[in-house]
């Protein structure tokens, strides 16, 4: 081999450990590429810590075979634990009032305290319904951390950002909040009287009017 050949060697050999050498460097602005999956980790530990700080009760449990036909296959996940549950099957045979709520939509703000108040002033009173809140089109997190400045303790699911299963199946107007009454022979009616709940007793009559007991 040549001398100029040898020379020609030496120089790539050295261009080659420079551009290794400089790879950390244009990976990541200090030198140092992240690694695999910690955005994903620290999301979930993120996420976690909302949940514990939120303090929901569990989502309801199925209780049987039965379903309510209008969100037969319906999942959506839980917000205390991040469990999946069938919906359909976990309604069934009770008294349910679903409500439709969103991290930016402002009189969902001041309709889940409402709710809150209803569901723990009527806790195992005849004719009570029990309250859903289905968190639709917003961030899980974002609402975990809603719910816990609010103060609102519900059983709660989480149906995606987008349009979900639950809001699909109900055929929900666009509009939020949306509340629903699911009865206890499966049959389901949206509350249009009122729209938004102001005051316990408001909820009191429309679960009553819409096939609840009075």
């Amino acid at each position: 081999m040549s001398r100029t050949a040898q020379w020609t060697l030496v120089f790539g050999a050295l261009v080659l450990a420079g551009i290794v050498a400089l790879l950390p460097v244009l990976g990541g602005e200090d030198g140092d590429a992240a690694a695999p999956g910690t955005a994903d980790t620290a999301d979930t530990a993120a996420l976690a810590d909302a949940r514990r700080a939120a303090r929901l009760p569990d989502c309801p449990s199925v209780s049987g075979s039965a379903v309510v036909p209008q969100l037969r296959d319906v999942e959506a996940t839980c917000l205390a634990d991040g469990a999946r549950i069938d919906v359909g099957t976990a309604l069934a045979g009770r008294t349910t009032l679903i409500n439709l709520w969103a991290t930016w939509c402002g009189p969902c703000r001041e309709e889940l305290p409402v709710l809150d108040a209803y569901a723990y002033a009527y806790a195992d009173s005849d004719g009570a319904a029990d309250v859903l809140a289905v968190q639709v089109d917003s961030d899980e997190r974002a609402g975990l951390e809603l719910l816990a400045e609010l103060g609102v303790r519900l059983p709660g699911v989480h149906d995606g950002e987008g349009r979900g299963p639950i809001r699909s199946a109900l055929r929900a107007p666009p509009t939020l909040p949306a509340s629903y009454l699911v009865t206890s022979d499966g049959q389901i009616r949206l509350i249009e009287n009122p729209r938004v709940f102001s005051r316990v007793e408001q909820v009191r009559k429309a679960v009553g009017a819409y096939g609840g007991s009075p």
